[in-house]
């Protein structure tokens, strides 16, 4: 798509001249941005406290402060701005699916975890949960922590973790905080958000808190419209996809010194409208969702040394996609199709363990036990009014007598050790020390490890590296899904998938001048096995120019490749006066995939011929492919004024390199395939103002994409042009 280009300079430039024209206040400023305070710990790098600048890996704390003074609607806009992370969707019409790429890992290859207990969605084909489910309510603060974390986190951690931890108990008393939201992005938009929440704590320790978030989108066509004819009936009524959304919670707990116990319940429910694909509009096409998630958690400190703690969390999930039929022409003729599809899922998560904590040495001990389970109904109907003998066509699938289940147990270990065990001397010098053993029903044991040297260099400075191995379990979907071809009798799902491995190294520094100043960089190298593709299959021993669609064997998922991720990543947080905060940061990602005809185990496929479906190949050969899909480099840059103790003023650049992105070419073999396209590069500018009218009610103002940027994020769908919010805050 030809679009004129702003230069990214000149536009974070004319951000910076814009804010001085709102210094009409000469108060004393009040510091209300979020700077590390001393004290501040982080738990999820190690599952123990720690200083985060002691840590010898790349991590990223976003507080509830930071999180209400960004002004961002979505997790998926907070997320965005740290370093390492892509969330394709987050610029897109409200609703769609929003994936996460963290370090060119693949979206089902990150954890994302919500009070430790981890979040997947095993109704989906690659088990990967939508950001899009998790809305801002109730949220304390979020840890990521980059790079492979396999040994404390088993299963997805390839890429990174992201923990999603709750509000707890507050001071004593009743505290209340309800936000109502309205804005438009786009002609004939317009969205509208309620977040109310009521927090309970009794001097003794006990707390309760409840949020309610609401939400109704009036949204755009999601899909790119490219007919040129003006008088064709489908251009002329196109739907506009809406959405709406609302989460329930509730959470109790008590806490004291010795003791942190809490159980916590939260009840998401949304609908979108969806549409039949890239450039494909489909005004009857509805996704209904619902997630239960039940969460709970006990710590009790034995000794000032020993503690022990479980986390457990159940979820159940229930997806209803529904395509009814539709007008597709003038003289109300419909396509006489109907699809419904329920898809279900549940996960089950205990975990125990033991810390234990003295100068010099920090050990974490524990056992976790994870089920998943999943089950789907779908029904179609097509009806052709020209074919007189079978006008009717009926098609019915149910998994629900496959009880399709897995259960994986592991044991884990983490050892933390500085020099100052032996003598203070040589406190500068530390080591992590990592393993997990993990036995899963269907592939067996996996042991993953972690070395983590680090070295403190002058003052408040932190050399590290590490050396992790993690892995990716298969879906249930890609072992079990029982659509099987009527000729070769070969499933789409494959039971003897082998999970993917990997091997990561990093190498970093982190440098604290003071509090006012703050930086950080890192190189990683990934390296995935056994990589899992889904792929077309065809008659063996023939060659591939004479192939034709009677020689199709089936669909099905195989390990066939390796997959390399690599890339720097540097960031900067700088308190330049009391008025004045500058952060950023960059992220340099790049990769290849190498496919070898030797890694694909011919038990499932019986010998024949391997399509790669995401880009046509003929696995007939090592094939070497430097085109990852949907994994651009990026760079972000805010710039936080504070005038005066009133006014909050924030300016958001995001940049987002060049990248490719995929679309289905009929040409590509006897049935086609996805094929390559190059997306452009794109800079997005977002201003924000928060005025505190009197004490706890407040006004928020927010401008996203102020220069009306055009661009897609995915190829044939919509983003979000020039966006006002307004917003409201008041809380006691």
């Amino acid at each position: 798509m030809k679009k004129e280009k702003t230069n990214y300079f000149m536009r974070f430039g004319l951000c910076a001249l814009l804010l001085p024209v709102f210094s009409f206040c000469h108060a004393q400023s009040q510091d209300t941005t979020h700077m590390r305070k001393l004290g501040e710990v982080v738990v999820s790098a190690s599952r123990s406290e720690q200083d985060p600048d002691s840590v010898g890996k790349s991590i990223t704390v976003i507080s509830s402060m930071d999180i209400q003074n960004s002004g961002a609607n979505t997790l998926a806009e907070i997320l965005s701005r740290s370093e390492g992370i892509y969330i394709v969707g987050t610029g897109q019409n409200p609703g769609q699916v929003q994936n996460v790429f963290m370090r060119g890992a693949n979206s089902n290859q990150t954890a994302i975890l919500i009070d430790g207990v981890r979040m997947t969605d095993p109704s989906t084909a690659d088990n990967a949960i939508d950001f899009s489910e998790i809305s801002l309510a109730n949220i304390e603060r979020i840890e990521i922590v980059r790079g492979s974390q396999g040994t404390l986190y088993g299963s997805s951690a390839i890429g990174g973790v992201i923990n999603i931890i709750t509000k707890k108990g507050m001071s004593a008393g009743i505290h209340a905080d309800a936000d109502v939201r309205a804005g438009m992005f786009g002609p004939n938009t317009s969205v509208l958000s309620q977040n109310v929440s009521v927090n309970y704590t009794h001097k003794s320790g006990f707390y309760a808190n409840a949020a309610v978030y609401n939400n109704v989108t009036k949204g755009l066509d999601a899909t790119v419209d490219t007919v040129t004819d003006k008088s064709n009936y489908i251009h002329n009524h196109r739907e506009r996809d809406n959405f709406t959304k609302t989460d329930l919670i509730g959470k109790v707990g008590f806490r004291n010194e010795k003791l942190d116990v809490f159980a916590s319940y939260k009840r998401e429910q949304q609908k979108a409208d969806i549409d039949a694909g890239a450039f494909t509009d489909d005004p009857a096409n509805t996704v209904g969702f619902n997630r239960n998630l039940f969460t709970c958690g006990a710590a009790y400190k034995l000794t000032p040394n020993w503690s022990l703690s479980y986390i457990g969390g159940m979820t159940n999930l229930t997806r209803v996609n529904v395509d009814d039929s539709s007008v597709v022409d003038a003289l109300g003729n419909y396509n006489h199709f109907y699809l419904k599809g329920t898809f279900k899922g549940s996960t089950l998560t205990n975990e125990l363990q033991t810390n234990y904590k003295r100068k010099g040495i920090s050990l974490v001990i524990g056992a976790a036990a994870f089920n998943e389970k999943m089950t789907e109904n779908v029904y179609s109907f097509f009806y052709d009014p020209t074919n007189t003998v079978n006008a009717r066509s009926e098609n019915t699938s149910n998994l629900d007598s496959l009880h399709i289940s897995v259960t994986t147990l592991s044991e884990f270990a983490h050892l933390d050790l500085d020099g100052s065990l032996f003598n203070d001397k040589w406190k500068i010098l530390a080591l992590g020390l990592g393993m997990r053993n993990t036995q899963h029903d269907i592939f067996g044991n996996n042991l993953t490890y972690e070395i983590n040297p680090s070295l403190k260099t002058g003052n408040n400075g932190l050399l590290f590296a590490s050396w992790s191995t993690g892995f990716n379990a298969p879906s249930l979907y890609q072992l079990y899904s029982s659509d099987r071809d009527p000729g070769s009798q070969i499933t789409r799902g494959n039971s003897t998938l082998k999970p993917e491995t990997s091997a990561s190294m990093e190498l970093g520094f982190k440098q604290r001048l003071g509090e006012h100043v703050s930086f950080h960089f890192s190189y990683f190298k990934t390296v995935v096995e056994n990589s899992i593709d889904y792929v077309y299959l065809w008659t063996k021993n023939k060659p591939v120019d004479s192939l034709t669609y009677s020689d199709y064997k089936g669909d099905t998922y195989v390990n066939i490749g390796r997959q390399t991720n690599q890339g720097f990543e540097f960031g900067v947080n700088s308190k330049l006066s009391e008025k004045l905060l500058v952060t950023g940061n960059v992220s340099l990602v790049n990769g290849r995939l190498d496919y070898d005809p030797s890694n694909i185990s011919s038990l499932h496929t019986l010998g024949n011929q391997v399509q790669l479906f995401t880009n046509g190949a003929f696995i007939n050969k090592q094939v070497q492919s430097f085109n990852l899909v949907r994994r651009p480099s990026t760079a972000n840059i805010g710039l936080t004024y504070l005038p005066c103790k009133r006014l909050y003023l924030r300016a958001d650049v995001r940049y987002v390199g060049p990248r490719n992105d995929i679309y289905y070419n009929y040409t590509l073999g006897p049935a086609g395939a996805q094929a390559l396209t190059g997306m452009g590069d794109y800079t997005l500018v977002d201003l924000s103002a928060r005025y505190t009218i009197c004490k706890g009610l407040s006004a928020g103002l927010r401008v996203e994409n102020l220069f009306d940027e055009k661009y897609y994020e995915i190829y044939g769908y919509t983003t979000r042009g020039r966006s006002v919010y307004l917003n409201i805050r008041y809380s006691f």
